[in-house]
């Protein structure tokens, strides 16, 4: 039996090692996308679709709108009562009218006025009772006659009080209560009417449009479908013996027909599991055919070039 020489030996192991260290540079994958649905809980008829098929909207633009005018009615019915609450409130708070109080206050006056002529009526009367000029029987209906009009004074004086000062603090609470309740009503038809307009939570591309004006849209149907370019993602497959070199966070260079530079992505997801098991039985040369799907998430402005479907060439940075 031949021997092979040590220089052959170590040619031959350098070659492989060289061997081992090479992999594929960069990796075959497609761009997909997770589309969101724009719907509402209300249904009715799309009275205005504000974009179409393939237009990018930003941020807090209108979609669409579905006839709303019983929900505005309801909106301004609920407006006017809070603001009714509200200026009772601002009444039970005040008191009475001002002209009501002065009222009040010109009768305490006059019953002041004839309680001092009753006092003067019952201390001449006294003297001339002391004097034996009078009966004791009019000197009683004189002093009866003051204490009705002191009551009166007494009576006004106390009216007066009462109409200066607020509500009882009872009604007050209370009042309070339906302000709450009403601003609670208000809140719920604004939200009613809000639903029936939706606009753009994020920028995005109009992927497609499910109805057109005119038609009528059942609750939870959705009208838009639209794709945020946060939500495209770079589906790519690694063998199983370069898995390692792909942890989560690893820096990514996207390449895609039309596309001027590369598109810079980071690794959000590695799988767990093999994409495809061929039925053999494990070996250290069949392990290599085990591939491993990764995700990416595309970043800049360079996103916006991608489209879902498209393939796409990814090489670790």
């Amino acid at each position: 039996m031949k021997r092979r020489s040590p220089v052959a030996a170590i040619v031959v192991a350098a070659i492989c090692a060289a061997c081992a260290k090479e992999g594929p540079a960069t990796y075959q994958g497609y761009v997909e996308g997770e589309f969101v649905h724009v719907a509402t809980g209300a249904g009715g008829r799309l009275e205005h679709l504000f974009v179409q098929r393939g237009q990018t909207v930003d941020a807090d633009a209108p979609l669409f709108q579905l006839e709303a005018r019983q929900e505005a009615a309801a909106v301004h019915q609920a407006e006017e009562t809070a603001a009714a609450a509200r200026a009772q409130l601002a009444d039970l708070k005040t008191g009475r009218r001002p002209p009501e109080i002065d009222v009040i206050r010109a009768q305490r006056d006059q019953a002041v006025i004839t309680e001092q002529q009753s006092a003067a009526q019952l201390e001449r009367d006294t003297a001339q009772f002391d004097a034996g000029g009078i009966a004791r029987a009019q000197v009683d209906e004189s002093r009866t006659r003051h204490d009705v009009d002191a009551a009166r004074v007494r009576e006004l004086t106390g009216q007066l009080v009462v109409a200066e000062q607020s509500a009882r603090p009872e009604q007050i609470r209370a009042q309070t209560s339906q302000i709450a309740a009403a601003d609670a009503v208000r809140d719920q038809t604004r939200s009613r009417l809000d639903d029936r307009r939706l606009t753009a939570k994020q920028p995005g591309l109009i992927v497609d449009t499910l109805f057109r004006e005119g038609e009528w849209v059942p609750p939870g149907a959705p009208v838009v479908r639209m794709l945020p370019p946060t939500n495209l993602k770079i589906r790519f497959f690694v063998p199983q013996p370069s898995l390692t070199l792909f942890p989560v966070g690893t820096k990514l260079a996207v390449q895609c027909d039309g596309c001027s530079a590369p598109v810079e992505a980071t690794v959000s997801y590695v799988a767990t599991e093999p994409e495809f098991t061929p039925p053999i039985i494990y070996s250290n040369d069949t392990r290599a055919k085990l591939v491993f799907m990764i995700e990416g998430r595309p970043s800049g402005d360079g996103a916006r070039l991608l489209r879902p479907g498209q393939p796409v060439t990814v090489t670790r940075q």
